[in-house]
């Protein structure tokens, strides 16, 4: 089955009692049970419900995975795997990173004992000299936010199923239409559904894609155990969102070519970091690894202030300035006020998170309007 018709219909079957072929929001919190601890599958709605399991199934389909499970975030899910460890355990992640990503990694969970390294992910070799017998977790984003590094995921996995280390991949900039981690060697996939495959800018969730059973069943364990479940609604409001994602998908890939080669030349424009470069570092990888190189974009301006930056970001008419990205709608972001702001100054830096850096979120509408805005932004 092609993604098309993947996204559209995986997991998904008419109601059995009214044929309605929209997975029917199940709005309830319990379950009557025929006799005590006999159901019909379901018992308590923190742990399943069933347009829930629709999701999840249909999103398992398109990673190409086994099992999918839902939360109420993007961090929920990634508290959910980080969960997995234990005092004295090792994490080797990326220095260019969500900030809040990070700012879980350094606020809530070191204090508990783990450790995490912090390094340029860029080249896999560099992952080697951090490993040692504490090393449990690589957690790694591709392309990274927001300077869309790209890590090679199968080089990654190498090293992780060498040292029967578990391998995490945050796909949520490339979304499972432009790239698949399982097929690749990663144990887990997270994405924030929040982000494109909701799509529509009106629901936060989470999820985690996996093979493994006894995987599946540990983080199923601890949704059930610590509730970071999503509700129905917003179950609904994805699948929904799925059904064009492909679609979608094409559009921001059309337009983020379009617009990261009109700012490519700008003479206001100092760089231009976006994967579909030749020039762009690991784009070899990148046209390995992804169908295409998505509409995520970040920016740096010429000789620009804090204060040229921010009126610059609030120049736009069709790009709204907003935290967030992968709508239909496109976004304009200053990360180091808005997304890494919990990252402190010279890490930030170190890997080019700058104060004269934004981050675009190209949406799909009509290119030539997006075009136009940018002109008039940066004139």
């Amino acid at each position: 089955m092609k993604f098309g018709t993947k996204a559209i219909h995986a997991g998904l079957e008419p109601d059995p009692t009214t044929g309605a072929i929209m997975t029917p929001i199940f709005q309830t919190s319990t379950y009557v049970q025929e006799s005590p601890g006999k159901n019909k599958g379901y018992g308590y709605a923190r742990g399943k419900n069933p347009t829930r399991v629709a999701l999840e199934k249909n999103l398992a389909a398109l990673e190409e995975g086994k099992h999918a499970i839902c939360f109420s975030s993007g961090m929920g899910a990634t508290d959910a795997v980080i969960k997995l460890l234990s005092p004295g355990d090792e994490v080797i992640t990326g220095d260019d990173l969500y900030g809040g990503s990070y700012r879980m990694f350094t606020k809530i969970f070191e204090p508990y004992g783990i450790k995490f390294h912090f390094i340029n992910m860029s080249d896999a070799s560099n992952i080697s000299q951090y490993v040692n017998d504490k090393t449990k977790l690589i957690w790694i984003e591709t392309p990274t936010n927001p300077t869309m590094q790209i890590v090679d995921i199968e080089a990654c996995a190498k090293i992780a199923k060498e040292k029967n280390i578990l391998l995490a991949v945050d796909n949520t900039f490339a979304s499972p239409y432009l790239q698949n981690p399982l097929l690749l060697g990663a144990d887990i996939v997270m994405h924030s559904v929040t982000k494109y495959l909701g799509g529509h800018s009106d629901v936060v969730m989470g999820a985690l894609i996996v093979n493994d059973d006894k995987l599946h069943e540990r983080l199923y364990f601890i949704l059930n155990s610590c509730g970071a479940n999503p509700g129905p609604m917003d179950s609904f409001l994805v699948l929904r969102g799925i059904k064009t994602l492909h679609l979608r998908m094409e559009r921001h890939c059309y337009n983020g070519r379009k617009i990261a080669e009109y700012l490519k030349t700008h003479p206001r424009i100092e760089k231009v970091y976006w994967p579909g470069f030749e020039d762009h570092p690991n784009h070899l990888i990148a046209k390995k690894q992804m169908k295409d190189f998505g509409g995520m974009i970040s920016i740096v301006f010429k000789n620009a202030s804090l204060e040229d930056t921010f009126k610059l970001a609030s120049s736009f008419n069709v790009f709204a300035l907003a935290e967030s990205l992968g709508g239909v709608e496109s976004l304009v972001n200053h990360p180091v006020t808005m997304t890494h702001a919990s990252v402190p100054k010279a890490e930030r830096e170190k890997v080019g998170v700058v104060d004269n850096l934004l981050r675009l979120s190209v949406g799909v509408e009509d290119v030539e309007d997006l075009l136009e805005d940018l002109k008039q932004a940066l004139g």
